[in-house]
């Protein structure tokens, strides 16, 4: 009863910050203010989501006293008999309900949200590894389109054999990043390659980074100080791409606000055709880079907080192994291990990242325990 009523008390502070958030929205000088129009409706949504939780779980307590008044009190058998189903029913609920509480009020990442830029490098392995990076880029490729998010491809640079040197895209959906941040990391590969002529294994590598996509509000670029080049594409997309200098290339020189250091950053853009739009998209893309370096810090410091490298966006961690001698792929982090490698490449990975949320949630309520 004690920890029914300390959720409660709770769900029951959390309620009266839903009705303040639900006035602001709609308040014409919070609308003007985009930044904080943004964040208030995002805010809005998790506690919509709290609070249909909320009613849930009070329905159940009810359900439940009431069930146990009618079995103590009620002279009619059948009566009886239909409350103690109900009791059942509602005990049953009543832990599964004050788990998904528990986990909802876990504060939430404030990237979660965000649309994501991804990219895939080929590392160790040679031709192997590039071949490697196009099949990773597939299984997620496969994956995103499965959540119904959209893929477009920014940059690509191929193998000499197939796959890519270096690919980067851009997702957009619902809650990607806070579903896709897991894979920044080292996969690597066992398998014998196509280009070995001895039939012996090789371990090769990929390097993945999923990158939250900054809002132009989060950080400040001098859009004057950037120097713009035009240049021929290459690849896909017919006649006209060596044509026309539709591909752009962006080099901006950014100082680091934690270190004083300063570096050029250089963004490559030739997912269009129409030079504006990939204009567009480079800056999109340095935007997000330059938000990621910035925000390292804060990632830093919630993986020193934690025990394993769930999401933290270290891209050096070897975090996965696809062995294909032995059909499964399994990820070093929390130990698991799935036994449908073709399956998995082909982009059923949501079982592995079900298995990385539960993980991590675990971890934030050791830190937020009710």
């Amino acid at each position: 009863m004690a920890e029914n009523n300390n959720i409660l008390e709770k769900l029951d502070g959390l309620e009266a910050r839903y009705e303040e958030v639900s006035t602001l929205i709609t308040d014409p000088s919070v609308i003007a203010d985009q930044q904080r129009y943004v964040k208030l409706t995002k805010e809005y949504k998790d506690l919509e989501d709290i609070m249909k939780l909320r009613q849930q779980y009070i329905n159940c307590l009810n359900g439940i006293a009431e069930a146990k008044d009618i079995i103590m009190n009620e002279q009619d058998a059948e009566m009886k008999e239909m409350a103690r189903e109900e009791l059942a029913t509602n005990e049953e609920l009543q832990p599964k309900l004050e788990e998904e509480i528990k986990i909802a009020l876990v504060p939430k990442d404030p990237e979660d949200a965000k649309n994501v830029q991804m990219e895939i490098r080929a590392g160790t392995g040679g031709d192997e590894a590039c071949l490697f990076a196009g099949e990773i880029f597939m299984m997620y490729k496969k994956y995103c389109e499965s959540k119904g998010w959209t893929v477009s491809v920014t940059s690509e640079s191929e193998g000499a054999v197939g796959g890519f040197k270096e690919i980067c895209f851009a997702v957009s959906g619902d809650n990607v990043y806070g579903t896709l941040k897991y894979e920044s990391g080292v996969h690597r590969v066992q398998r014998v390659p196509v280009t070995e002529s001895n039939g012996r294994m090789q371990t090769s590598a990929a390097t993945v980074a999923v990158l939250p996509e900054a809002d132009p509000f989060e950080v400040n670029i001098n859009e004057g100080e950037i120097k713009w080049d035009t240049f021929r594409s290459s690849g896909a997309g017919g006649q006209n791409v060596n044509k026309v200098e539709s591909g752009v290339r962006a080099r901006y020189m950014w100082k680091n606000p934690n270190t004083g250091e300063v570096e050029e950053i250089l963004i490559e853009c030739t997912e269009t055709r129409d030079q504006p739009k990939n204009k567009e998209r480079a800056l999109a893309r340095l935007r997000t880079y330059i938000y990621d370096k910035e925000h390292q810090k804060y990632v830093d410091d919630i993986a020193n907080r934690r025990k394993t490298l769930v999401s933290t966006g270290d891209r050096s961690a070897k975090i996965r192994t696809y062995n294909f001698p032995q059909g499964r792929v399994t990820d070093h982090r929390i130990g698991m291990t799935v036994y449908d490698l073709p399956g998995f490449m082909g982009g059923n990975i949501q079982q592995m990242i079900d298995a990385l949320t539960v993980a991590e949630n675990a971890e934030k309520m050791k830190e937020n325990e009710l």
